[in-house]
């Protein structure tokens, strides 16, 4: 079983998506089982703050270190060492590689940030994986987390249906897009599903299959190709 930490201000909002489709399913089938920890219990203060202006100036609060490393050691000391994921813009892209690598870990640590950012002393006082989603700024880390998550969990034997889904299909491969996908009916406003795929011959199937997907990653994503040569 994998053990995931989710240190978020807002749990409530990522509560929905995490007890829904597969990950609600992998968790009943007890393959995932996820923590959510509000780390504004951890604040001493009276008004229980956990952020604060920045030095020097500037617009925006910026989250506090105290809470969030107790936060992090009472986890650890209840569950163990975690490896430790930090959403941040400035982390390095997620891709599908890091989903293949956590769903082998046993406990995964994620740290949603907020307002401004972190104190940067929170980024070096541990050890981080620091993951980014794109070149853009959310107003938290919730929606990267659970891509994470998500990501990650389809990928423990016994959570999807198939465990062939998770083999065929984008970057797996890590250089090739997914192939196109047909189902019923066979003709829908004038277009039909390719004849190969209702013929029966399994080899010529993969065949287009995969030049398909070759065809795919040119058009849309010729970058991942340069990145194979």
């Amino acid at each position: 079983m994998l053990e995931i930490h989710l240190l978020t201000l807002f749990p409530e909002a990522v509560e929905g998506y995490l007890r829904a489709s597969i990950l609600g399913r992998a968790q009943k089938a007890e393959k995932l089982r996820v923590h959510l920890v509000d780390f504004r219990d951890f604040a001493r203060d009276r008004h229980r703050a956990v952020d604060d202006r920045p030095f020097g100036g500037g617009p925006g609060m910026v989250l506090k270190p105290e809470p969030i490393f107790e936060a992090v050691e009472w986890v650890e000391r209840e569950s163990g060492p975690c490896r430790k994921v930090l959403l941040t813009p400035v982390g390095e892209p997620f891709v599908q590689s890091h989903a293949q690598e956590f769903c082998r870990d046993q406990r995964l640590l994620f740290l949603c940030g907020r307002y401004e950012g972190f104190d940067e002393r929170i980024r070096l006082g541990m050890d981080w994986t620091e993951l980014s989603l794109g070149d853009f700024v959310l107003s938290g880390g919730e929606i990267p987390a659970l891509a994470v998550i998500d990501a990650t969990a389809r990928l423990i034997p016994g959570v999807l249906g198939d465990d062939q889904s998770a083999v065929e299909e984008s970057f797996t491969d890590p250089h090739l897009l997914d192939h196109p996908h047909y189902t019923r009916p066979i003709a829908f406003r004038g277009m039909e599903v390719p004849q190969v795929l209702r013929g029966g011959n399994h080899k010529a199937v993969a065949e287009w299959r995969h030049e398909q997907a070759i065809r795919r990653t040119r058009d849309r994503r010729p970058d991942l190709l340069d990145r194979s040569s």
